[in-house]
């Protein structure tokens, strides 16, 4: 199985990115388990413009395919004015409508204080589910408080973060990918020169 954490951080270092990584050690100690982070801000990714997701090539392309190619994701962003990153807006403006279709998506992010903390509830599940995947209950927020000297202090967001991820893996186990609900209608795409 292969579990892929994707940080939407533009921020080196970054508070959401160490998360991640905790993720990722705790995703790849479970047995068949491949995990690895894909940090946006370290990939040349354009902007959408509206064509179809295969048309794409480079990085962007290298991109959507490791998305398109995971069995589970941990997605991770931190909260800007109540809302993920545009860094994280473009990947999901890029990929193909059915991505993530009936894949698990363990949620975290983190924000100066908790004052975003239901961005996660608004922003963050509604995406997912737009995309047909199925976000893992129990999301981890962490504010500037949880964190000393770039490195994690708080053990209840440990805690929880690996209770997440632990959670992701055996979801991507145990439930059949074809378990997607319905398809949305086909909304083909197109490209802002083609009118």
């Amino acid at each position: 199985m292969e579990l892929l954490a994707i940080s939407g951080s533009p921020s080196d270092p970054s508070k959401t990115a160490l998360l991640l990584e905790l993720a990722v050690a705790r995703a790849a100690a479970h047995d068949d388990v491949s995990a690895e982070l894909l940090a946006l801000r370290d990939h040349d990714v354009v902007f959408s413009d509206g064509r179809d997701p295969a048309d794409y090539t480079g990085d962007t392309r290298a991109v959507i395919d490791r998305v398109v190619a995971a069995d589970a994701l941990v997605v991770g962003t931190p909260m800007y004015r109540g809302s993920y990153t545009g860094r994280l807006k473009n990947l999901f403006d890029v990929l193909p409508n059915d991505a993530l279709a009936g894949k698990p998506v363990g949620l975290v992010a983190t924000g100066g204080t908790d004052h975003h903390f239901l961005a996660v509830e608004h922003e963050l599940k509604p995406l997912v589910g737009f995309f047909r995947a199925w976000a893992v209950p129990g999301a981890v927020y962490a504010n500037n408080t949880h964190f000393d000297g770039g490195a994690l202090v708080d053990d209840g967001v440990r805690d929880r973060l690996d209770a997440l991820t632990d959670a992701v893996v055996t979801f991507a186990r145990r439930m059949p990918r074809d378990a997607a609900g319905a398809a949305a209608p086909d909304i083909p795409r197109r490209s802002l020169r083609e009118g």
